[in-house]
C-alpha cells in the first residue's frame, strides 16, 4: 500500500483545508503572492524555495507541502509570501526562480498574484440552488473571483441572476443543436474566463469542447452515481433505503463524471425522510461542496496529480 506524507507550516496556524469548512486565507493585499511547485521529491526543495524568496526580499506567511511517498514520490508545495511591489517585480522573480531553482529541481511552477481574482463563468440549467449560492457567496465577499457571466440552456433563471448584477446569456442546447450551442458558448468564453463552474448544467460536455475551452471546469453532482443513474435518483435512492446523501465536486474530463475529485461530503438520512427531504438535504450538501471546491481552486490550493488531486 502506498503511503503518503504531508507537512504543513505557517506563521500562525496551519492552513490545511478541513472537512466541513473552507480553509482560511490571508487578506487579498496587492503584495501577496502564491508560488506553486511540483517536482520529483528530493532533499533541499523547501530550503531552496524559502532561501530564494528570502533573498528576493519576500516574507513567507504560509507554506504547505506534500509528497506522495516517503521516497521517490512527487512533491507538491504551495507557498504564500509577501513581497513589496510584487506586480512590478513578478516578471523578474519568475525568470530568476526558473533559472536558479526550478531548472535544477525539474519543477513545474506557477506564480500568481493573490490580488488579481480569477474570472469565472457559471453554467446552469433550470436547477438554481448551486448557481444562486455561488452568486450570493460572491456578493458577500466569500469567493475571490470576478463572475464574467452566467450561461444557461434555459431562460428560467435570467431575472434571478441579473438581480446580482451579473450578465445572463441564454444559449439553447438540445441533443440536435449541441454542436452549434457549444460553438456559441466557446465564443463567449474565449479569452474571458480562467474557470468554468458547472452549477447543475444538465448537458454533456464533449471532448472537443474541453479541448477548445482553454481553462479548467468544475462540476457538481450527487454522490448516488453510479448506483442510481438517470432521472429521479432521489426517488430511486429512497426506494432502496439509502442512509447517506452526498455530493461530489470534481474537475471535468472527457470521461463523464470521472474527473479528479476536489471535495465530497455527506449527510445521514433515515426511514423518516421522504423523497422531498432527500432532495432538500442533497441540495444543501451540493451547495456546500461546490462552494468549497471553487474557493479552494481560486485560492490555488488544488494541484492535480494523475487521476486525483492534492489539496493544500
Amino acid at each position: 500500500m502506498t503511503t503518503a506524507t504531508t507537512r504543513t507550516t505557517t506563521g500562525a496556524a496551519a492552513l490545511v483545508p478541513q472537512r466541513g469548512g473552507a480553509p482560511g486565507g490571508a487578506p487579498q493585499h496587492g503584495d501577496l503572492g502564491r508560488l506553486l511547485v511540483r517536482c520529483q521529491d528530493r532533499p533541499g526543495i523547501v530550503s531552496a524555495v524559502s532561501t530564494f524568496l528570502a533573498d528576493a526580499g519576500a516574507n513567507v506567511v504560509s507554506l504547505a507541502q506534500h509528497s506522495t511517498a516517503p521516497e521517490g514520490g512527487t512533491f507538491f508545495q504551495r507557498t504564500e509570501f509577501r513581497l513589496p511591489a510584487l506586480a512590478a517585480a513578478r516578471a523578474d522573480l519568475e525568470r530568476t526562480f526558473a533559472e536558479q531553482v526550478a531548472a535544477p529541481f525539474g519543477m513545474d511552477v506557477t506564480l500568481r498574484e493573490a490580488s488579481k481574482p480569477q474570472r469565472v463563468a457559471i453554467m446552469v440549467s433550470k436547477t438554481d440552488h448551486c448557481a444562486l449560492d455561488l452568486l450570493w457567496r460572491h456578493r458577500r465577499g466569500e469567493l475571490p473571483m470576478t463572475i464574467a457571466m452566467v450561461i444557461s440552456n434555459h431562460p428560467d433563471l435570467a431575472e434571478d441572476v441579473r438581480g446580482f448584477g451579473v450578465p445572463f446569456v441564454h444559449v439553447p442546447a438540445t441533443r440536435d443543436t449541441r454542436e452549434q450551442a457549444e460553438a456559441r458558448v466557446l465564443e463567449l468564453l474565449a479569452g474571458n474566463v480562467d474557470l468554468v463552474v458547472l452549477a447543475r448544467y444538465m448537458q454533456i460536455i464533449t471532448p472537443s469542447f474541453l479541448e477548445a475551452v482553454g481553462c479548467p471546469l468544475i462540476n457538481i453532482h450527487h454522490s448516488f452515481l453510479p448506483a442510481f443513474i438517470g432521472a429521479g435518483p432521489y426517488a430511486k435512492a429512497k426506494e432502496r433505503g439509502v442512509k447517506l446523501v452526498g455530493a461530489t465536486a470534481h474537475y471535468v474530463t472527457a470521461e463523464l463524471d470521472e474527473g479528479p475529485i476536489i471535495e465530497q461530503d455527506v449527510v445521514r438520512v433515515g426511514h423518516q425522510h421522504d423523497t422531498p427531504d432527500l432532495v432538500r438535504l442533497g441540495a444543501d450538501v451540493e451547495r456546500a461542496v461546490l462552494s468549497r471546491a471553487v474557493r479552494w481552486h481560486l485560492e490555488d490550493r488544488v494541484l492535480r496529480h494523475e487521476g486525483t488531486t492534492v489539496v493544500l
